[in-house]
């Protein structure tokens, strides 16, 4: 591998520094953000050294990107660069860390669609399923909704991963439908290999539906499946149930705020969703958890006054 040096551009550089320290130490689809990285810089600044790299340089490519993105996806950017950059200070590479102090800008964010549904919202979407005797986006749209699964989970889901007689769906694997060639891929992090209880009506119905499917195939998966494609199908049942539109993603939000608005603790919620730990259900979830406990002060006040 070609040695990293100040005389080097930044974009050589952290292409470099991406074969060195990322590939094969991150997930596929994690190491494709890396590489969309790379090519923004090479874009941006194709001629900007290592050894020109000061505040200024480097703010300005932070600027020059921040044009046409939205301030948290700069941050990001500028998280991955910056990484890099580091080493190469570490290193000796450059004698100072243009990185410090840097100002992250960016376009206003777009008004956010609607994250997930009321519970009776959600019974007007799945009325509008079309659950046929075969798989199809309308079964996994109620999978998801019924599990909190992530897409991609939910893809790489074999008839085999069913148990029937202790009503749970075991999740080890995900499928990689970013790529044309698909294939069967490790799940996000080890918290998300789990158990999921099933209720009953669900079982019932899977039970009929991979009857007679191949143990070991993915049971929504016989082409190429996008993100986008759900989406769409989404968007059509939600106007048809006359809901607000949301995404797949959004299922997964709805799942988890319809157990939070149940009483189920934050710490159920998050082994269920395959969390590696409560502080992402609590920053996902913090306005159903401050409203809940809002109701808990509530009743608390009225227990002592009643004293």
């Amino acid at each position: 591998m070609p040695r990293r040096t100040k005389s080097q551009y930044l974009h050589e550089y952290f292409k470099l520094w991406v074969k060195l320290y990322k590939v094969g130490a991150i997930r596929d689809v994690t190491l494709q953000k890396y590489w969309v990285t790379y090519r923004k810089i090479k874009g941006l600044a194709p001629t900007l050294m290592m050894k020109d790299l000061n505040r200024q340089t480097y703010q300005k490519l932070l600027n020059d990107y921040a044009v046409n993105h939205e301030r948290q996806t700069v941050m990001d950017f500028h998280h991955q660069v910056k990484a890099a950059i580091l080493d190469a200070y570490d290193d000796g590479i450059i004698k100072h860390d243009p990185t410090r102090r840097a100002i992250i800008k960016g376009k206003d964010p777009k008004k956010k669609k609607t994250k997930f549904l009321s519970e009776f919202e959600l019974k007007l979407l799945i009325k509008e399923l079309d659950l046929g005797d075969k798989p199809s986006i309308d079964w996994l749209v109620l999978l998801i909704a019924k599990t909190g699964l992530r897409f991609a989970e939910a893809l790489g889901i074999t008839p085999n991963d069913f148990d029937f007689e202790e009503q749970t769906l075991s999740v080890t694997k995900t499928w990689n439908y970013k790529d044309k060639n698909g294939g069967f891929q490790p799940t996000k992090n080890k918290s998300s290999v789990r158990k999921i209880q099933l209720d009953w009506k669900l079982c019932m119905q899977f039970s009929g539906l991979i009857r007679n499917l191949p143990a070991d195939k993915p049971i929504f998966v016989t082409k190429r499946i996008y993100n986008s494609t759900v989406n769409f199908f989404l968007e059509k049942k939600c106007k048809q149930a006359g809901i607000p539109v949301i995404s797949v993603h959004g299922l997964r939000h709805t799942h988890a705020s319809l157990l939070l608005y149940a009483g189920v603790s934050t710490a159920s919620v998050a082994k269920r969703l395959g969390h590696a730990d409560m502080t992402t259900t609590q920053s996902t979830y913090i306005h159903i958890i401050e409203e809940l406990e809002n109701q808990d002060n509530d009743k608390i006040m009225r227990h002592l006054a009643a004293l």
